[in-house]
C-alpha cells in the first residue's frame, strides 16, 4: 500500500541519516503527524534518540534534517525543535494516494495483520421467552462491528449466537400460554412470533402476583422438560419456533449475521466430564454438601467479607448443572470444533465476575487457550425515563424502536424535502437506512464499556455527531461526482500542485490515517474509533467544499484535482459506514 510505503520511505531516510551522522542505526523511531497541517504531512519525534545519541533532541533533529535530500515521495525535511517535519510531494500526497484509495474498493483499509488467526465472536445470546430489546441491539451492532473490524484486518471470524432456550423463565411463557392462550398462535392473532411468546411471559408475571403457587407449577414443568416428557418437549419446540421466526426478522433488519448457533438446551450438561477431570487432577474439590467447588486464587479474586477464600460452585450437591458448568463445556467445544485461536464473548458488564471466574476455571483445567478467551464487556443502555425492565412489560422492544426511528426519519425527509416529488417507496427506503444509521452509530460511537443514554431524536439529527450526518456527507460527495460527469473534463489532467490550502491538507491527512485507525479499532475491539474518525472525515470534507468550490474552481485542472479529493473522501466514508453496518445513500 502506498501510504505504508511512504511511511517506510521516511523512516528509511531517517535511519540512513542517523547512520551517517551518528555511526549507528536508531533504536526507536516514532512517526506521527504535526499538530498543524502547514508544518508538514508527517513528523518524526527525536526524543527517543536522545539517550542513544547523547545529544538533546533538537540537535539530533537538525543533524538528521541536514542529511536528507528531496527524493522519491519526500519533498522536504525540516527540523523544528525536537521534531523532523516531512513534506510529501503534492502529486504523491493528493494524486497517487487518492487514486489508490479509490482503486482499493472494498479492500480499502484492510490489512493482513490477523492472517491465519481464527476468532469466534459470540454475541447477542437472546432468551426465547421474549423479543429482543434495546440492550440486544447494542450487543448485536457491537458484535457485528467487531466482527467486521477483525475481518478487515485479515482474521477468519466465526460469528456465533448462544441461544438461551431452556430454564424456568422459558417455562413461565409456556405455562401461561397453556393456561390462558386458548390455542392462539402468532398466525391466528397476527402477532410477530417473539412478541407473541413475550406477551405470555408478561402475563405470567402479572398472574404470579395474584397466584404465588404458579412458581411451583413452573418448576414442575421444568422437571418434566429435563425428564424428556414428550408433551412438554413438543410445546417447548413449538413456542421456540415461533420465537425463532420473529428473531430472524429482527436479525435481518439489524443486519446481524451468524455462522454458528449454540443452544443451551444442547449444551447445559456439557462440562460435567471436565469437572470430573478437574476433580481427578485436584483442581476442584467436593464440599461437605456434595457440591463440586473451585477455590479461587486470593491474589486475583480477593476474599469473602468474613475473610474466607472465595469459591465457585461447579455442580450442585444433587449433581445438577449450574450456568458455569455449561460454559466450561461450550468453551472447549468451540475451540475443538472451529480450531480457534481466540474466543470473544460480547456480554453486558453485569456478567464481568462470571467471565472472570470462567476463564480462571479454564486455566485451572490446564487449557492452553484459556488466556485467549476474552470478555468484551459493554455498558447498559438507558432511555431518558430510566433503565429498562422486562418483567413489568416496559422493555424497550427492538422492533418498536426500529419502527420509531423509521417514522422519525420519514418525517425528517418529508420536512426537508417538502417540495420534492419523492415516491412513498423512495421515502421508505431512505427512512429505513437513515433510521438504522441513527441507531447503530449512536450505540457504537462510545467505547463499549460506557453506559449509554439513548436519545432517539438526537440520534436521528442530520447535524452533529450522528450516523445521518455522516450519511449526508457521503451523499453530498456523490452528488458532486454525479454533476462532474456532465462536465467536459475527460481530457483534462489534474494539477495537484494547485492543492495545499488548510482544508485540503486537513482532509488528505484524515484520509491517509484511515488504515491505521482500522488497525487500532480492531486491536481495541472498539468500533467507536471508526465512528470518531468517520465523523472527522465527514466534518472535514464538509468544511472543504463549503469553503472551496469544486466544480466552480478557477481552472479545469484544479477542478479535476479537487474531484480526486472528493472521490477519495467518498470512498473512505463509504468504507467506514460499511464497517459499522450502515448503508450509504447516493441521495438524501
Amino acid at each position: 500500500m502506498l501510504i505504508a510505503s511512504i511511511k517506510t520511505e521516511i523512516l528509511t531516510a531517517v535511519k540512513a541519516a542517523c547512520q551517517s551522522q551518528f555511526g549507528q542505526q536508531p533504536e526507536a523511531l516514532k512517526l506521527g503527524y504535526p499538530p498543524e497541517v502547514e508544518l508538514g504531512d508527517f513528523t518524526v519525534e527525536c526524543f527517543p534518540l536522545a539517550k542513544q545519541f547523547r545529544q538533546n533532541p533538537a540537535q539530533i533533529a537538525q543533524a538528521i534534517a541536514s542529511e536528507i535530500e528531496p527524493s522519491g515521495s519526500i519533498q522536504s525535511v525540516r527540523a523544528v525543535g525536537p521534531y523532523l517535519n516531512v513534506k510529501i510531494h503534492n502529486h504523491v500526497l493528493f494524486g497517487d494516494v487518492c487514486n489508490e484509495i479509490v482503486g482499493q474498493g472494498e479492500c480499502l483499509g484492510s490489512t493482513d495483520i490477523g492472517q491465519g488467526q481464527r476468532v469466534m465472536v459470540e454475541y447477542l445470546s437472546p432468551n426465547t421467552n421474549k423479543p429482543l430489546h434495546l440492550g440486544h441491539i447494542r450487543n448485536g451492532v457491537l458484535g457485528m462491528g467487531v466482527s467486521k473490524l477483525l475481518e478487515a484486518t485479515g482474521h477468519t471470524v466465526v460469528k456465533a449466537n448462544l441461544v438461551n432456550d431452556r430454564g424456568v423463565h422459558i417455562c413461565k411463557s409456556m405455562l401461561a400460554w397453556l393456561k390462558w392462550g386458548d390455542g392462539g398462535t402468532p398466525e391466528t392473532t397476527g402477532t410477530k412470533g417473539d412478541h407473541f411468546v413475550g406477551d405470555w411471559y408478561v402475563r405470567y408475571a402479572q398472574e404470579e402476583e395474584r397466584q404465588p403457587d404458579l412458581e411451583q407449577e413452573t418448576q414442575a414443568m421444568l422437571r418434566k422438560w429435563e425428564s424428556d416428557d414428550p408433551e412438554t418437549l413438543e410445546l417447548w419446540k413449538m413456542m421456540n419456533e415461533w420465537v425463532y421466526g420473529g428473531f430472524a426478522e429482527t436479525y435481518q433488519k439489524l443486519g446481524l449475521e451468524f455462522d454458528a448457533f449454540y443452544y443451551e438446551s444442547q449444551t447445559y450438561n456439557l462440562g460435567k466430564d471436565l469437572i470430573q477431570t478437574g476433580l481427578d487432577k485436584g483442581a476442584f474439590i467436593v464440599a461437605e454438601d456434595g457440591a463440586v467447588i473451585a477455590k479461587l486464587p486470593i491474589d486475583e479474586f480477593g476474599t469473602q467479607r468474613d475473610g474466607s477464600q472465595k469459591v465457585e460452585t461447579l455442580l450442585r450437591g444433587d449433581g445438577t448443572s449450574v450456568y458455569v458448568t455449561q460454559d466450561l463445556g461450550t468453551a472447549k467445544m468451540k475451540f475443538d470444533e472451529h480450531q480457534l485461536d481466540r474466543s470473544i464473548y460480547v456480554v453486558g458488564s453485569e456478567q464481568n465476575y462470571h467471565f472472570q471466574c470462567l476463564f480462571k476455571l479454564l486455566d485451572m483445567l490446564g487449557f492452553e487457550w484459556a488466556p485467549e478467551c476474552y470478555h468484551l464487556s459493554y455498558g447498559m443502555v438507558n432511555l431518558p425515563e430510566g433503565r429498562m425492565k422486562s418483567r413489568e412489560g416496559t422493555v424497550i422492544d427492538a422492533d418498536d424502536l426500529i419502527e420509531e426511528m423509521f417514522q422519525l426519519a420519514a418525517d425528517e425527509i418529508r420536512e426537508r424535502d417538502s417540495e420534492s416529488e419523492l415516491s412513498d417507496e423512495e421515502i421508505q427506503k431512505r427512512a429505513f437506512a437513515i433510521g438504522m444509521a441513527a441507531i447503530k452509530f449512536y450505540l457504537l460511537r462510545v467505547r463499549p464499556e460506557l453506559t449509554i443514554n439513548f436519545d432517539p431524536k438526537e440520534s436521528i439529527s442530520f447535524d452533529g455527531f450522528t450516523g445521518p450526518y455522516c450519511q449526508y456527507a457521503y451523499a453530498r460527495c456523490a452528488s458532486i461526482l454525479r454533476r462532474a460527469e456532465t462536465e467536459d473534463l475527460a481530457s483534462v489532467e489534474p494539477d495537484f500542485s494547485l492543492l495545499g490550502n488548510e482544508e485540503e491538507l486537513q482532509l488528505i491527512r484524515a484520509l491517509i490515517q484511515f488504515p491505521e485507525v482500522v488497525e487500532e479499532a480492531a486491536r481495541d475491539l472498539s468500533p467507536a474509533r471508526i465512528c470518531n474518525h468517520l465523523f472527522t472525515v465527514a466534518q472535514t470534507v464538509n468544511q472543504f467544499y463549503h469553503k472551496h468550490p469544486v466544480l466552480a474552481a478557477e481552472s479545469p485542472s484544479l477542478v479535476k484535482a479537487r474531484l480526486a479529493l472528493i472521490n477519495a473522501s467518498a470512498a473512505v466514508i463509504k468504507k467506514s459506514l460499511s464497517l459499522l453496518g450502515i448503508e450509504t445513500l447516493e441521495e438524501m
